[in-house]
């Protein structure tokens, strides 16, 4: 893993002995224990190679691009703000989905999502972030992983988890100014989160894996949370576009009605691609 060695020590040796056996990035799915024979994947199945093919797909990995692990533009972030802030959104949508992972039973994917954003995109953003005046606090990301292995309480990992979207709230405002409104930035952001979400869905129905649906909850709810705080702009400023929005969301609320994976994946992703598209065409993108 790419990250840099000053941010581990940090944490002490033990927690990232701790954190790093288990920690693996969204486009490489933790090794899970072989199931026993009657829990084995049915013939034809996806095997966690073709899984793990499929998220680096989706999660946009593209050096020629220019794009971080995370499907990040990491040069465009520079000077558009949408970009800038969906960077900043997809890390809290890997806390949000560690947050309620941990609350729902599940320790190690949530330590492990804790820590994701570090490697996937918030490495990559550095140049970017410095550039705009914001030091680093990547730190709070990999000691609230460490704290989700040593068995911290839920109550914990809540404040660290609103200490954490704290200041991705204050690093948004140091994004560049293209003259673009704050309702628009929002808007722009939202989209790219309902896109990842419909995407992440559709890869956990073809998959027995976790991976793929937790981090598309974790864009689902952080699609949810901006949209319900800027509603009353957007649907100022955009009302086709809230409408949109709203429809699409509804819709992968109910694909996502927890951050424990169902026993079944039945939403209609046919449904979920038109709401998705719709918001697009909504936004003009």
């Amino acid at each position: 893993m790419d990250i840099k060695i000053k941010r581990w020590t940090h944490l002490g040796l033990g927690a990232a002995l701790m954190t790093t056996t288990a920690l693996a990035s969204c486009g490489e799915p933790a090794a899970k224990e072989e199931p026993a024979t009657s829990e084995q994947p049915a013939a034809g199945a996806p095997s966690q190679a073709d899984v793990e093919a499929k998220l680096d797909e989706v999660n946009g990995a593209a050096s020629s691009s220019g794009e971080g692990e995370g499907g990040v533009a990491i040069e465009a972030a520079l000077t558009d703000p949408v970009v800038y802030n969906i960077a900043l959104t997809v890390a809290e949508a890997h806390v949000l989905a560690a947050r309620d992972a941990y609350r729902d039973g599940e320790a190690q994917a949530a330590g492990e999502m804790f820590a994701h954003p570090v490697s996937e995109v918030l490495f990559d953003m550095e140049p970017v972030f410095e550039a705009r005046g914001v030091s680093d606090f990547t730190d709070q990301f990999l000691e609230a992983s460490a704290a989700v292995f040593a068995g911290a309480s839920v109550e914990d990992i809540n404040a660290r988890t609103a200490t954490i979207i704290a200041t991705l709230r204050t690093v948004a405002g140091n994004a560049p100014d293209d003259g673009s409104s704050p309702a628009s930035i929002t808007t722009g952001v939202v989209a790219d989160m309902i896109d990842r979400a419909t995407k992440m869905y559709r890869l956990a129905m073809e998959s027995e894996f976790y991976e793929p649906y937790l981090d598309g909850y974790g864009f689902y709810t952080a699609a949810k949370d901006q949209f319900e705080e800027a509603e009353v702009a957007i649907e100022a400023e955009n009302p086709d576009a809230a409408e949109a929005i709203r429809g699409a969301l509804t819709l992968l609320g109910k694909a996502y009605p927890t951050a424990a994976r169902p026993d079944t994946l039945d939403a209609d992703v046919s449904a979920l691609t038109v709401a998705a598209s719709e918001v697009f065409l909504a936004t003009g993108n």
